[in-house]
């Protein structure tokens, strides 16, 4: 997909990550290969799969929900499932040992599952309790755990190695799970990717006008994947750093097709 179908925990970040990558000329250099991502040629492959299935069926649905779906009950919807993850962001407060951030977050929590009505209004931010955004994924980063190569999840998009063994845990800190119902968990899942595409909808034009869409989305997520685990403090790449070239890589180009 363009951008679609990522995982909730990315879709509000993303416009700005994609502004930096085009701003910055990181996305793929034709002919070359990511020496991160050695699964190339299978993840365009499902990368293409998932772009047919969001220009078909996800984007279209997307669109449509944000034009029937006022604003306020779209931010409503979002409010309670932000909610039911953020139990997530709490736990791994906590085993990256931010305890600062874990009674903060608690308190986020505890505040706007009560006054907020299961999170229907986010009424901690109102009162100044700032969002954090934690995940397993990070926190195995934290411990020293790299990523590991790229790869294109069906369906879920971008992702590593890494981050991909960490959907597991994140399954059981994640209140949309208790209902333990697999359709009732399917649609409350399917809800909120529906609601970060339609955040992504303002990033289609710049991934589109992309030389090469893969690279581009491969790299914008790699950047804000490092910029999340190290909260910030990323090192500068050289300027002369340049990819490894590889004759028998498949050619960069536009994954349209």
């Amino acid at each position: 997909m363009r951008c679609a179908a990522l995982r909730p925990r990315f879709g509000c970040h993303w416009f700005v990550v994609l502004s930096l990558v085009a701003l910055s000329g990181c996305a793929a250099v034709p002919g070359k290969r990511d020496a991160r991502d050695p699964w190339e040629r299978m993840n365009r492959a499902i990368y293409r799969v998932n772009d047919g299935l969001d220009r078909a069926l996800v984007r279209p649905v997307a669109v449509g929900y944000k034009k029937v779906v006022p604003r306020p009950v779209r931010t409503g919807i979002a409010n309670v499932l932000d909610n039911a993850a953020y139990p997530t962001t709490i736990a791994n407060d906590l085993l990256q040992a931010k305890f600062k951030a874990f009674a903060s977050d608690t308190g986020r929590f505890l505040l706007n599952s009560t006054v907020g009505l299961a999170g229907l209004i986010d009424v901690a931010t109102d009162a100044g309790i700032a969002k954090n955004d934690e995940d397993f994924g990070q926190t195995f980063g934290r411990w020293g755990i790299g990523p590991g190569p790229y790869v294109v999840l069906p369906i879920l998009g971008p992702s590593t190695l890494r981050d991909a063994l960490a959907l597991y845990p994140e399954t059981k800190t994640n209140l949309k799970s208790l209902p333990n119902d697999v359709w009732v968990d399917i649609g409350l899942y399917g809800l909120s990717l529906l609601g970060d595409r339609v955040e992504l909808l303002s990033t289609d034009a710049a991934v589109a006008s992309a030389f090469d869409p893969y690279g581009f989305v491969r790299s914008a997520y790699l950047q804000h994947r490092e910029y999340e685990v190290r909260d910030g403090d990323v090192p500068e790449t050289p300027a002369d750093e340049e990819p490894v070239e590889d004759d028998d890589a498949e050619p960069s180009g536009p994954d349209s097709n």
